[in-house]
């Protein structure tokens, strides 16, 4: 069974679902998974940090504030907090301009907030795929806790 996981959404269920986000540009995903119970999370993100006026109930858009929503969420249904590993993709930088570059364009700063984010909870990041500048779709497999992202204007397919 495939669950599909929209902008600013993230999912938690268990194998054998197939979560995925389709059309990754700058936003990035963020897969997070304990081997043990099968039981995972993927969200699709769209900015690097909630700002700190932002009403509850919209951490989903923001990678730092939705990465602790998730592992919280993945803690409730039944994961070992301890045993989380995470896998990210996306961040891409789809319009690179004289003023914007591939060092803070959204995609690199969203992925930056992950990896931050993910240090700063203990979560070991085992995989990215992450930058450049081509739209991705993603598909998190909870039986294997595999990642495989298919890139956009290419046959590439990578599993992370």
């Amino acid at each position: 069974m495939t669950d599909r996981v929209s902008i600013a959404q993230a999912r938690i269920d268990q194998a054998p679902v197939i979560l995925k986000a389709y059309g990754l540009g700058s936003c990035l995903a963020v897969a997070l998974y304990d081997p043990e119970t099968g039981i995972g999370g993927l969200g699709h993100m769209l900015l690097p940090c909630r700002p700190a006026k932002n009403p509850l109930g919209s951490e989903g858009k923001y990678v730092d504030a939705g990465i602790c929503q998730m592992v919280d969420e993945l803690v409730r249904a039944g994961a070992n907090r301890k045993g989380l590993v995470a896998r990210i993709s996306g961040g891409a930088n789809m319009f690179e301009t004289a003023y914007q570059t591939l060092i803070n364009s959204i995609g690199s700063r969203n992925a930056r907030s992950a990896r931050e984010t993910l240090a700063g909870l203990n979560i070991p990041l085992v995989g990215e795929e992450v930058g450049g500048n081509r739209g991705r779709t993603v598909e998190f497999d909870l039986a294997s806790g595999n990642m495989m992202v298919y890139c956009a204007r290419e046959v590439e397919q990578v599993s992370i």
